[in-house]
């Protein structure tokens, strides 16, 4: 299975939300009707974008501080900010081969994504702390980072892993249904409880288990910025707790930027899907491993 790879004009490619380094789109989730819009920033100077599952605001300067001062404080005491990031691309992503819990390392190209969004995010305000996936995909995509913004610490949290997909694991996506026809049929039920023949997971206790991650990382680093680097159906699940209501989240691209501001109460997107430090580096379009139909 040969992989296309994307660059340059990430407009022409991507399924909404789209990014490019001229404009940004970002999928609102409202209350009423239960759908996502999307609204173009160009139209909001001098602000930033704040979704909730509930209700679409206006958060104004500071929150929307400029790269150009890293150091600037963008917080307050009652939430934290978490910039969650899918690792890079791995051989498997590009094959179309069913990671989980497998432990497939980064290709050359998923460790020039590394680079990228590190340095990107070394530009931005200060992180205080990275948190990663134990798996090696995520792990040396978050210890990039890390070292880029300073020499920070890593922590690992085997509760941020990708969803557990038992008897697909290892296998090409197109050749499961004949390999492995139950844990395929599995895979695509749509009934939330169903797991995966060979120790899968379900999406319910894949959803329980990264958002109960996402939480506890909140309420430890209020007033900070964090890093997290997971995978694409952890952050799809994340990205349901905070838009309960919202569409399909489209596919999550390797080294995605998704900001979350998290209180006790509220889990709040500020940004979804931004790829444009990948302007260069490329990415692949069929962002495998990070869709509905992938792992």
């Amino acid at each position: 299975m040969s992989a296309l790879r994307t660059q340059g004009s990430l407009a022409e490619s991507l399924h909404p939300p789209r990014f490019s380094s001229r404009s940004v789109y970002i999928p609102v989730c409202v209350k009423f009707p239960a759908t996502i819009k999307t609204l173009h920033r160009n139209h909001i100077p001098k602000q930033s974008l704040a979704l909730t599952c509930n209700s679409t605001h206006l958060v104004k300067s500071p929150h929307s501080l400029s790269m150009s001062d890293p150091n600037s404080s963008c917080m307050d005491g009652a939430y934290a900010e978490i910039v969650v990031v899918r690792h890079g691309e791995t051989e498997w992503n590009a094959d179309g081969r069913i990671q989980g819990h497998l432990d497939v390392e980064l290709n050359e190209a998923g460790r020039q994504q590394a680079a990228s969004v590190a340095e990107r995010l070394s530009k931005e305000p200060r992180i205080s702390v990275v948190y990663s996936s134990d798996l090696k995909r995520a792990l040396v995509t978050a210890e990039t980072i890390a070292a880029r913004c300073g020499g920070l610490e890593v922590i690992t949290d085997p509760d941020l892993r990708e969803r557990n997909l038992g008897d697909l694991q290892g296998l090409v996506f197109r050749e499961a249904a004949k390999l492995s026809p139950k844990a395929y049929k599995a895979f695509l039920s749509h009934r939330t409880v169903q797991d995966i023949p060979g120790g899968g997971e379900s999406l319910d206790q894949l959803y329980h288990r990264c958002t109960s991650a996402l939480q506890r990382i909140g309420r430890k680093h209020k007033g900070e910025r964090v890093v997290v680097v997971s995978h694409g159906g952890v952050i799809r699940s994340l990205y349901k707790r905070a838009c309960p209501e919202g569409k399909s989240v489209g596919k999550v691209l390797n080294t995605s930027v998704n900001i979350f501001q998290l209180s006790d109460e509220e889990w709040t997107i500020k940004s979804w899907g931004d790829v444009s430090h990948l302007d260069q580096t490329g990415y692949l379009k069929s962002g495998f491993g990070g869709d509905k139909t992938s792992g």
